[in-house]
């Protein structure tokens, strides 16, 4: 069996489930291939901007969660949590660094510009980037400037960018096909799978989507 699989991912760069969940969609395409060799992907990334309300300058980090939370102690519960989900992934998520929730209206602009300009090479080295920028690194993917710089280091010049980034706050309107939260994945546009899921669950989706339009292509 071979074929073409279309993935659509709905996300946000603040939510460490999304990094999480890539991760985990990498995995889980990797199991497909190491069946299914010939199998072909297309993956489509969607902004979905979490906190519109948030202005440009974003709120502090550890005050956000602890209004959302209750208590300090529950933020740490919490970002445990999320720290030993990532490092089974393999992503070392340090909260320490982040300063700031950031409104995230310009950092998909950015990439959805990229998306559209660029090719799938490009755009999914700056999803990394832009995912490490704050995990790994605390930077602020609300900041004109930061998001500029974040592009140049993968290759795209000022000027390719800069007029998508509006530095005002204004929400980003993405694509609303997202179901019931992100990380949403959606496979051949058929089955809607919502939240981190181990890999082998999201092969077994994979799989299942692939098997059905190869039934659909037999003669009848």
């Amino acid at each position: 069996m071979s074929g073409r699989l279309r993935i659509d991912v709905f996300f946000d760069f603040i939510c460490p489930w999304c990094l999480i969940g890539k991760r985990q969609l990498e995995r889980a395409q990797e199991l497909l291939r190491a069946r299914q060799p010939e199998v072909e992907f297309t993956t489509v990334w969607h902004g979905v901007q979490l906190l519109p309300q948030l202005s440009v300058q974003g709120e502090p980090f550890d005050a956000f969660y602890r209004k959302r939370l209750g208590s300090a102690e529950k933020v740490q519960l919490r970002q445990s949590q999320v720290q030993q989900a990532a490092l089974a992934v393999g992503e070392a998520i340090d909260f320490r660094r982040i300063a700031t929730m950031p409104n995230t209206a310009d950092a998909h602009r950015l990439l959805e510009r990229v998306s559209v300009l660029g090719n799938s090479r490009q755009r999914d080295a700056l999803l990394d980037r832009l995912f490490a920028a704050y995990f790994h690194h605390g930077e602020d993917l609300g900041n004109r400037e930061t998001l500029l710089a974040i592009a140049q280091s993968c290759g795209f010049e000022a000027g390719f960018v800069a007029d998508c980034l509006y530095g005002n706050g204004e929400p980003f309107v993405g694509n609303p096909g997202a179901v019931g939260g992100v990380p949403c994945f959606q496979f051949d546009r058929r089955v809607t799978v919502v939240g981190a899921q181990p890999p082998e669950a999201l092969f077994g989706v994979m799989y299942e989507a692939l098997l059905e339009r190869a039934g659909e292509r037999q003669p009848s």
